[in-house]
């Protein structure tokens, strides 16, 4: 095949762009931003500011896509550490238990993450990344997608197709740009249900879970006595407490510690944001705040929804279009599992099978199980838990005696940890081996543990 276009610079983007390189003889990615020269916060990725985490399936999937790029990441100052060995979470109001899990995560910040993803996809051969290019709308003739409408502020350039005509056609102000395959990878704003209709056919069911997370981030100045040399410290929210946080070791020693809370906003100066800090059930980030000294300015973010378009239950669906990431299913962003959805998606464009149908097939087995992880946990919380099914009730109930029993059990936290990065499904922590570690467990013995 010769030409794909994939709408949006974003990792989700550019991860398709990088996977779709093997299959087109050229790829074209198109942003509406104007994409930063060196690694810096764009607009289109307001979340920047905050933690991101990547889990070891999205560490994972990223180098496969990019060979050598963890090891690129890690020589600009990213850190590469045991999720188990060499983090702390608490979860369901408990200290994990610590030990080796095997699981490889990545600390780094988004900007360096984002920058270097995007140098290594522009220097792919046949692969242009362009910026301030607007997509209006899709081009189609007889169902099926054939190009893209684009407005731009510049025509575009580059190297002629094979029979030399130029890729970009412009029209009065616009670009008409042709391909045998589209990918929407512009987010959780994808205007493609939209689309859809101009083109005849159904929108996508969507589904909505309203959670309001709001955040508030300080990056700090990092010490290597801070947290005893751990790089991690992850606290979930409880419906007792219903705040989280979250501190990650970035590149040129510096925290990221973000804090969160369910239709309530953690204070943003210093003294707030540490007392906010201190209702959390481990005291682990309120230390770090007091003990380290800010290294720029607070920041706040919102997630109204986490939000999920079922494209795989549409009878009829144009082919030469996908779509892919959060223009799927945006999550919401405690998890943490957004990036390596997305490279996963990405992942799956490495099938043979391109076809509408067997590519949302992939996409939604990917999909299912970080929806369900969250879903549930989100519906557990106050006001949201009108939602909560006889099944979830019982998950939920089980999965606070499995972290009681995780205190004094290493192997059950690893089993935890591979089933939140998306390694195995919730099933797992119903296996016989985990029912019998957690039945025979002390857990009257599983209390909170101080730091």
């Amino acid at each position: 095949m010769d030409h794909a276009v994939v709408i949006g610079a974003s990792m989700s983007g550019l991860l398709s762009a990088a996977a779709l390189h093997r299959r087109f003889a050229r790829v074209t990615v198109l942003d509406r931003d104007r994409l930063p020269a060196v690694d810096a916060h764009r607009r289109g990725a307001g979340q920047s500011r905050h933690a991101h985490g990547l889990l070891a399936t999205g560490h994972e999937v990223i180098d496969g896509l990019l060979p050598g790029i963890a090891a690129e990441l890690v020589a600009q100052g990213a850190i590469r550490g045991d999720l188990q060995d060499q983090a702390r979470h608490i979860h369901s109001g408990r200290r994990l238990a610590r030990g080796h899990s095997g699981l490889t995560g990545l600390f780094v910040g988004r900007p360096l993450l984002e920058g270097q993803v995007r140098r290594r996809v522009s220097a792919l051969p046949g692969v242009r990344v362009l910026s301030e290019r607007l997509v209006t709308g899709l081009l189609s003739r007889e169902g099926r997608v054939t190009g893209v409408r684009v407005l731009s502020e510049r025509p575009v350039t580059g190297p002629p197709s094979r029979d030399g005509r130029v890729m970009g056609v412009r029209l009065s102000g616009g670009e008409l740009i042709p391909a045998d395959l589209v990918v929407d990878a512009s987010g959780r704003g994808s205007r493609t249900p939209q689309w859809l209709g101009e083109l005849g056919f159904r929108p996508p069911q969507e589904e909505q879970v309203g959670i309001d997370v709001r955040y508030g981030t300080y990056e700090l100045r990092r010490r290597s006595d801070h947290l005893a040399g751990d790089l991690a410290v992850v606290i979930g929210a409880t419906p007792q407490a219903p705040r989280a946080g979250v501190a990650l070791a970035l590149e040129d020693e510096r925290w990221i510690v973000t804090l969160a809370g369910y239709g309530e906003d953690p204070p943003l100066d210093r003294a707030g944001f540490a007392a906010y800090a201190a209702t959390l059930p481990a005291p682990d980030l309120h230390h770090l705040i007091t003990a380290a000294n800010p290294a720029g300015e607070p920041r706040a973010y919102r997630t109204p929804s986490a939000v999920r378009r079922r494209y795989e239950r549409l009878s009829r669906f144009p082919e030469g279009l996908l779509v892919t990431g959060d223009a799927v299913c945006s999550f919401n962003p405690l998890y943490g599992q957004g990036m390596s959805v997305a490279a996963m998606h990405a992942r799956a464009l490495l099938d043979p099978d391109l076809s509408a149908r067997g590519y949302f097939r992939r996409i939604t087995q990917i999909t299912d199980i970080p929806w369900e992880i969250t879903v549930s946990g989100d519906l557990r919380m106050p006001g949201l838990g009108g939602g909560l099914t006889p099944r979830m009730r019982m998950a939920a109930a089980y999965l606070d005696r499995f972290h009681a029993a995780a205190v004094h059990d290493p192997e059950l936290t690893r089993r935890f940890l591979r089933v939140s990065n998306l390694y195995d499904p919730p099933a797992a922590l119903l296996s016989p081996a985990a029912l019998v570690r957690v039945l025979r467990s002390g857990v009257q013995r599983a209390v909170p543990v101080p730091v």
